[in-house]
């Protein structure tokens, strides 16, 4: 007897649990939205995989509260070191930097800890907002529906998901129907549902193959706590040092025997290399260091690095993929976890828009548009920096290699952009680089990530950090630089910018606008004068958002923030999105402004 499955409805459908799923499901869990994630894996990864956070990655974890438990857990790596030929045929150290090269970072270091537990952070605040994976359960068919008006209406289900229960103990149970709004493909590289529509991958793959072990080393190395960059006439490798005691190593496998055993698919034949031959590999970059072989090895892989990006990252804005799904790079620049995190965290507030009904759904196409040019620069880098650190040192019989030299100053000039601190978004909806307003706030740059900075809370002279302001919570924050209100004619021209912005918020959500927009002030003044009633009231909701540029109590902390950020006394309206990216920057002679960047993509009620 045929056996209808269950049907079920979900707002949105998440495929895979790895990192940029796991970042999916936690936003739109604090979101509120009716959100599933399904994983066909039994359980989590346990160890090994990705294991870099990158400094902006690490502010986005803060705006989520996760950045504490991070921190707490990994290890920070805050210098790097650089190795290259001897002249005694060895190695020897060539210089010392910093690990990162971003000024504004908040977080001045990289943070290393195994995925396995990156992900465990994750289920364990997901599961604070009643969101769990979903597994072991297979996807095995999708459907998207071609009619326009479903696809253009948000409150539709014009997506239809088959899927297998594995657990054997529920036979009865086994298919179900999933009807979603929305469906986030975060399934890896081998992604099932970008292959279900064809979309291909744009790219190449190098003859560069490379080992990885993880593993608790006895060694002399002096900088086995330091990442560090070896060049040696027997091939490359870089160290990474982990949690606890624990060091990963990549180290370059040039020996013949190895693209020997390549598979038909471009793979490396793991039955006929292993752990050893890597260790082995990398005592022979390492010389004259000794480094002992350990008892066990905690993960190992093998790998050839290649360079693609999907041709497209959605269907129709109802089915969008994510992470490996859509773009796949080497891995010794710490962009692949970072960069599919960083995915998703910039669907979720849009989907979330849309499902409210804040945004139509037209909104969406800003995440291809943005996060797909991301992963284009990624790759273009991804090509200099691999081909470098692959490339034989230069010496004196090989003229045409890679010097420290030219090695230092790609790493210098790449630093914002691995660090994630340089990313800067194109002109779009949601960023008015267009504006001729810039220069009211000329270093707090449209597209760009709001930059960290501490300020003195009015009320009792705290000192705080901004960027914890910009939680994401899906709200537009609103940053106001209100100037001296001690002087009249700035007040009044402050008081006149509150009326206008008052009508311009209402017009997007009525009396309910502090549900969609938060307002932080930043007046000019001192800790000893100004008391924070002294703000306009409908530009302080609350006490604790209203501060002045001064420094503490201690003189150490904050003062110089209109100095930092650019803006001279008149002040500056910043509008933030809630991804923490400045969308515009205003001046306080007029609301207009920033009536025209929210009209350009959010819904006015009638």
């Amino acid at each position: 007897m045929d056996i209808t499955p269950p049907q079920s409805n979900v707002d949105v459908l998440i495929i895979g649990a790895g990192p940029s799923g796991l970042m999916c499901a936690n936003a739109l869990g604090k979101a509120g939205v009716n959100a599933r994630i399904i994983d066909k894996r039994l359980v989590k990864i346990a160890a090994g995989q990705a294991d870099g956070i990158q400094p902006r990655t690490i502010e986005v974890l803060q705006s989520y509260g996760l950045a504490d438990r991070l921190l707490q857990e990994g290890n920070q790596m805050h210098m790097a070191a650089f190795y290259n030929p001897g002249k005694d045929g060895g190695i020897e150290l060539t210089a010392r930097a910093p690990d990162v090269t971003a000024p504004t970072a908040r977080y001045p270091f990289e943070v290393t800890l195994h995925q396995g537990a990156i992900e465990s952070i994750f289920l364990d605040s997901m599961r604070t907002y009643g969101v769990k994976v979903e597994r072991p359960i297979v996807p095995t068919r999708m459907e998207l529906s071609s009619n326009p008006s479903e696809l253009l209406d948000p409150q539709a289900y014009p997506v239809k998901v088959t899927v297998q229960h594995s657990d054997d103990s529920h036979p009865e149970r086994q298919a179900e129907v999933i009807h979603a709004k929305f469906v986030v493909g975060a399934d890896g590289a081998h992604s099932w549902v970008r292959k279900t529509f064809g979309i291909e991958m744009q790219g190449e793959q190098t003859d560069y193959v490379w080992g990885v072990v993880d593993f608790t080393p006895d060694t002399d190395f002096p900088d086995i706590r330091n990442r560090c960059v070896i060049h040696s006439d027997s091939g490359s490798c870089m160290v990474i040092p982990r949690e606890g005691d624990k060091v990963r190593l990549y180290i370059q496998l040039a020996d013949p025997k190895v693209k020997e055993n390549l598979t038909l698919d471009g793979r490396v034949d793991r039955s006929k290399i292993g752990p050893l031959d890597i260790l082995e590999a990398a005592r022979r970059a390492l010389h004259p260091y000794r480094i002992e072989t350990p008892e066990k090895f905690d993960w190992w892989t093998l790998y050839i690095i290649g360079q693609r990006v999907a041709s497209k990252y959605s269907v129709h804005e109802r089915v969008l993929i994510a992470g490996d799904a859509c773009h796949t790079h080497s891995p010794k620049a710490g962009q692949g976890m970072n960069a599919s995190m960083n995915d998703t965290h910039n669907i979720a507030w849009k989907l979330a828009y849309v499902l409210r009904g804040w945004a139509d759904v037209s909104l969406l196409q800003t995440y291809e548009f943005e996060r797909r040019q991301y992963a284009q620069d990624l790759i273009s880098f991804d090509k200099k920096f691999s081909t470098l650190f692959s490339g034989k040192p230069k010496s004196e019989l090989n003229l045409d290699g890679v010097s420290h030299d030219d090695f230092m100053q790609a790493f210098q000039t790449f630093g914002g952009f691995t660090s994630g601190i340089g990313v800067h978004y194109a002109a779009s909806p949601i960023v008015a680089s267009h504006s001729k307003h810039q220069h009211f706030a000329s270093r707090l740059i449209i597209g760009e990530r709001m930059p960290p900075q501490t300020v003195l809370r009015t009320a009792d002279s705290r000192p705080v950090e901004l960027q914890d302001l910009l939680v994401s919570d899906t709200k537009l924050k609103l940053l106001l630089f209100l100037g001296d209100l001690s002087n009249e004619d700035q007040f009044a021209v402050v008081e006149t910018f509150a009326r206008e912005l008052t009508i311009v918020l209402e017009s997007f959500a009525g009396n309910e606008w502090k549900e969609m927009f938060e307002i932080v002030t930043i007046s000019i003044g001192r800790k000893s004068d100004l008391k924070f009633t002294g703000v306009p009231a409908m530009l302080r909701s609350h006490w604790t958002k209203v501060f002045i540029d001064d420094c503490d109590v201690t003189e150490t902390k904050g003062g110089h923030a209109y100095d930092a950020y650019g803006v001279d006394v008149q002040g500056a309206a910043v509008v933030v999105r809630p991804d923490g990216y400045i969308g515009c920057v205003a001046s306080l002679e007029s609301a207009e402004p920033v009536d025209q960047y929210l009209s350009d993509f959010l819904r006015k009620r009638s």
